[in-house]
């Protein structure tokens, strides 16, 4: 099923770890439709932008895919009131594309994950149907474990 001009349902779904467990990844209605608002709204103006092809690495996770990659049910991964993806454009630095992203679209939440130059880590970008608040954060480990910094910070 196409969402947008360059993306389709399958790449937003698709999970290794959810066909080991036997997770089914399929969406509801309200979901596909909150997944075809993030690519039209987020990532095909991003792959339009820098004309390259986005990888998406995480997109819709069901509940127990949540729980089971060591999230939260209520991640905005499992598209409770919007969707969520993580991604990154192979040959554009991720700094690059999230200071695009935070600049010129609207979103619910940015976060640069796990940055090193020139394209280490991924971004995650997430979008509501009403409410996006625009939230902007950097991911670091200190000391082995997960650390958010307010703004995109290299």
């Amino acid at each position: 099923m196409r969402l947008t001009k360059n993306f389709v349902l399958k790449e937003l779904i698709n999970s290794q770890t959810a066909v080991r467990l036997g997770i089914d990844q399929t969406p509801s209605q309200q979901q596909v439709a909150y997944l075809t608002l993030l690519c039209a709204m987020v990532l095909q103006p991003v792959r339009d932008h820098f004309g390259k092809v986005l990888t998406i690495s995480s997109g819709y996770r069901h509940p127990d895919l949540c729980t089971a990659l060591g999230s939260k049910p209520t991640s905005e991964h499992a598209c409770i009131d919007g969707a969520a993806a993580d991604f990154e454009l192979y040959g554009v630095d991720n700094l690059e594309v999230a200071t695009f992203i935070r600049d010129n679209l609207d979103f619910s939440q940015l976060i640069l994950e796990f940055y090193s130059p020139p394209n280490g880590g991924w971004i995650h970008c997430s979008y509501k149907p009403v409410g996006n608040k625009k939230d902007v954060r950097t991911a670091v480990k200190n000391d082995g474990k997960t650390a958010y910094q307010e703004g995109l910070c290299p």
